[in-house]
């Protein structure tokens, strides 16, 4: 992937994705919020069940919207305790949202990530 799109990709926050109903298999759009982190995309939320979670772990493909661009992707969940840590303890004032709502180990141990696998 292009490396000016790689920097326009990482300085937005708010996306919208697609992904396919695990029980509908229906399109299902949602906004947001993803993060460039260690050269990777990342999209996470406050520990509990999220939709569009279960819908990738049914079915890993989804569509990123954002910039004008529909770019197809693929999500892999992230289960590395110390690469979540690191994600979590980052200084990035919009990561620490995070920590204002759920304490850190319960971030590290159940809070919902992706990282979304942008298609060359």
């Amino acid at each position: 992937m292009d490396d000016r799109l790689v920097d326009r990709l990482a300085a937005t926050r708010t996306i919208e994705i697609t992904t396919l109903g695990r029980r509908s298999g229906q399109p299902v759009r949602i906004e947001i919020w993803w993060f460039h982190f260690e050269n990777r995309f990342i999209i996470t939320g406050t520990p509990g069940r999220r939709a569009w979670l279960a819908n990738l772990r049914a079915q890993s493909r989804m569509t990123v919207h954002t910039l004008g661009e529909d770019l197809p992707a693929d999500a892999r969940e992230v289960t590395d305790r110390a690469f979540r840590r690191r994600f979590f303890t980052q200084p990035n004032s919009e990561v620490g949202w995070y920590l204002s709502q759920s304490p850190l180990d319960e971030l590290v141990d159940t809070a919902p990530m992706i990282e979304v696998l942008l298609a060359p």
